[in-house]
């Protein structure tokens, strides 16, 4: 296994970017393929915990797992985040979330990724943002992108898929709006690529290239309209384990489960 050790002097790489129209020449401004040896320090952060340093045990949602900055793991081009069941004092299970905080952010633009989903009860995998920094408050006033969330799939999840935008005001006064997508074929076996295209005034889901949700409705309490999503977002890969929206594991969740991502990357729209 590879040894994920965060850097100690990230360097931070801001790409304020175009929107995106349909039928525009997109120009790649930034990618990782997951072809190198192992994940690059200077590009993700890895966390550690269960989110008690952030003042948030469970991540704000009770989830069970612990993460661990080794279930993140580089071969054959791609990206795996292991949820495993084992005993971490006392957590159950571990898992891996890494991000690009202080190393890439940006704003506007399309970001994508392929993926491939874990299934079973109890699961929950993410791609999402949010913001580099805060200026409008915390948590939800400063925003927050779901690109792609999936619960339970395989199971009472189906082959669902969920694009969400959060906002308003600092919890408990935060608000979400978003859409679900039924994935044409199995989201356990087959990768995908989830996008979105984010824009001044408004912010749209696809996958594999299908539009299925559209937002341009939204606030915060720290700002006016495009606040909070006029701002430096990060992006973020993980899987939680448990939690308010799936739900704990039960006895036919199979461990270890992994997501795995090809590659990520973020375009530019035309001038």
């Amino acid at each position: 296994p590879q040894n994920n050790v965060n850097s100690a002097n990230p360097t931070l790489t801001l790409a304020d970017n175009n929107d995106v129209s349909p039928g525009d020449a997109l120009t790649l401004v930034w990618s990782d393929e997951f072809d190198g040896a192992q994940l690059d320090p200077d590009v993700w952060f890895f966390e550690t915990g269960d989110g008690t340093e952030y003042g948030i045990p469970g991540w704000g949602n009770n989830e069970l797992q612990y993460y661990l900055p080794d279930n993140a793991q580089l071969g054959g081009g791609v990206l795996t985040i292991e949820a495993r069941a084992e005993s971490l004092g006392t957590f159950d299970y571990t898992s891996a979330r890494i991000n690009t905080r202080d190393r890439f952010a940006f704003r506007y633009g399309r970001i994508e990724a392929s993926m491939r989903l874990p299934a079973g009860q109890g699961l929950w995998p993410a791609f999402w943002l949010l913001a580099q920094d805060s200026p409008y408050g915390t948590w939800a006033a400063s925003g927050e992108i779901d690109i792609m969330e999936a619960i339970n799939l395989g199971g009472t999840g189906g082959n669902n898929v969920l694009g969400t935008i959060h906002y308003g005001g600092e919890f408990p006064n935060n608000e979400f709006s978003g859409e679900t997508y039924l994935v044409p074929t199995d989201a356990t076996t087959d990768f995908h690529t989830y996008a979105v295209e984010w824009d001044v005034g408004e912010i749209r889901w696809y996958v594999d290239d299908v539009l299925y949700g559209m937002r341009n409705n939204w606030s915060s309490t720290g700002g006016p309209f495009p606040a909070p999503f006029d701002q430096p977002f990060y992006v973020i890969f993980n899987v939680a384990v448990g939690g308010n929206l799936p739900g704990n594991p039960n006895g036919n969740t199979v461990f270890p489960a992994t997501m795995e991502v090809d590659w990520v990357r973020v375009y530019s729209g035309e001038p």
